[in-house]
């Protein structure tokens, strides 16, 4: 046949898009020639194609070769469509199987030798080759188990290309190779810190707790030694385990980063990126192949910003925009990346920029102007859009009684439970936790607080000492401390609680 069609898939952030890579035939000079927006990466494919394929005992045709990816008007980048490439080159002489080659798609690099390099993003690749109707998928050996994360897929594990030519009823006998294997190795499990090794902040963690319940960001500002970082490390392990959707997003986001994925974790991901991060780090980005960054691979887990007030402003201010919309989107010249951005924040600061100010025992060398300046560097807007604002000092008392912390285990049990009824309450919405309520839902649906439960809001809305923003999400917090303690309607105490919890008194 003159014409030959299989499959491979473009990714431009964690979505992907099928393509159909098309190869033609016709009576010209002998060239071969690749269209339909290929990247540079991509356009060095014919060089690639043509080793792999002499080295592999396989001949290309000696006529004009046009290769199409169709739809023509996306842009594609990466060496991942090179299998897909030579595959359809081949099958426009070669007697392969015309339906199994077009019912099947290829991901993959080629070697010159005609081996089949792995490559990053295969997870996303093969769920969106799943979504589009695909049933077969031909990977390179190294990535065999990360595209079996995907049920319903048939997954075949390549070695060599010969092997790919076989696969479709080419009559070749393929070499023995050895596969070539991942640069990154399976990072090992994370280990969860216990909670119950938390000392003398009893009231830090119930704030943690309820933050947990209902998915709200958290700022703790307080000295050194407080104890912020520890709590914040505790987070993941009191959240619930991921379901199969939110575990095969974040192993997605892994897998565009180049880890080596074989397994989906279920627990929520953790990033703590250093206070001299830039926007770029925070957001992700790249001139050619776009990366995530740090808030993307939080998605689905907790972001936790430690000296957040030593953050650059620019970096801080990227935070809102995700914060709101739940996705982060970096625009390039012709192509768009959209990454999931569903994370939980958490800040950690210092009262001032040597750590002492307000401290008892301690002395604050800094200028009053210098305190104002570092306290001010969380902008408004941002501090507007965290649930739960919490002051912590310094531990006073170096033991605790045997058994008299919350544990992990404990902790996350009260989480479940607030969750459950929160999903329950949540039914017949687009919405599953606390923090994801809309406002006017909050405040006119058909469990609107009363006018004498919302008093302490309206007076502090009327004082200024809270936006219609803050006033929501005090609203949000109130019904996770009422899902917490079992309750079907919001008291004034869980108003109360909520409040005392949004503007920050010391614990």
């Amino acid at each position: 046949m003159s014409v030959a069609r299989t499959w491979a898939v473009a990714l431009a952030g964690v979505e992907g898009t099928v393509v159909e890579v098309e190869a033609d035939l016709s009576a010209q000079v002998p060239d071969f020639r690749i269209i339909g927006l290929p990247d540079k990466a991509l356009g060095e494919a014919v060089q690639r194609v043509h080793n792999a394929c002499a080295n592999s005992g396989l001949s290309l045709p000696r006529r004009r070769l046009t290769v199409n990816l169709s739809p023509a008007s996306l842009p594609k980048q990466g060496s991942a469509f090179d299998v897909a490439i030579a595959i359809a080159a081949l099958a426009t002489e070669a007697s392969m199987d015309a339906a199994s080659v077009a019912t099947t798609a290829h991901i993959g690099e080629l070697g010159l030798d005609g081996r089949l390099r792995p490559v990053a993003g295969v997870l996303p690749a093969v769920l969106a080759a799943s979504r589009a109707g695909i049933e077969r998928v031909v990977v390179p050996y190294a990535n065999r188990d990360e595209a079996a994360l995907v049920s319903g897929m048939r997954v075949h594990g390549a070695v060599t290309l010969a092997e790919v030519a076989r696969l479709h009823g080419a009559d070749i006998e393929p070499p023995d190779a050895e596969p070539v294997s991942t640069a990154e190795p399976d990072a090992p499990a994370a280990v969860v810190p216990e909670l119950a090794e938390v000392i003398g902040q009893r009231d830090a963690v119930d704030a943690l707790v309820v933050a947990a319940a209902g998915g709200h960001h958290l700022l703790m500002s307080g000295p050194p030694g407080a104890g912020k970082t520890m709590l914040a490390r505790r987070l993941p392990g009191i959240l619930p385990e991921l379901d199969e959707d939110a575990a095969l997003t974040a192993a997605s986001i892994r897998s565009l980063c180049g880890a080596t994925v074989t397994t989906l974790s279920r627990v929520p991901p953790f990033e703590a990126p250093h206070h001299s991060a830039s926007v770029a780090a925070l957001v992700g980005g790249g001139s050619r192949l776009v990366r995530p960054g740090a808030i993307a691979r939080a998605s689905e887990g907790v972001l936790f910003l430690d000296e957040a007030a030593e953050f650059p402003l620019g970096a801080l201010d990227a935070l809102r925009q995700p914060l709101e919309t739940g996705t982060i989107a970096i625009h390039r010249a012709g192509f768009t990346a959209t990454f999931p951005a569903r994370f939980q924040l958490v800040l950690a600061s210092n009262p001032c920029p040597c750590g002492d100010y307000g401290v008892r025992g301690g002395t604050c060398t800094c200028a009053p102007a210098t305190i104002r300046r570092y306290v001010g560097r969380l902008s408004g807007p941002l501090l507007d859009r965290i649930d739960i604002e919490l002051a912590m000092t310094r531990v006073s008392v170096a033991h605790a009684a045997p058994g008299g912390g919350v544990t992990t285990t404990a902790a996350r049990e009260r989480v479940r439970g607030a969750r459950a009824r929160a999903e329950h309450r949540l039914r017949g919405t687009p919405w599953r936790v606390n923090a994801a309520v809309a406002g006017p839902w909050l405040r006119q649906g058909p469990l609107a607080p009363s006018p004498v439960v919302r008093r302490p809001l309206d007076a502090a809305l009327q004082r200024g000492s809270l936006t219609l923003r803050g006033y929501d999400r005090v609203l949000r917090v109130a019904w996770t401390i009422a899902d917490l303690a079992g309750r079907d309607r919001l008291e004034l105490d869980d108003v109360g609680r909520a409040l005392f919890l949004k503007k920050g008194a010391p614990v």
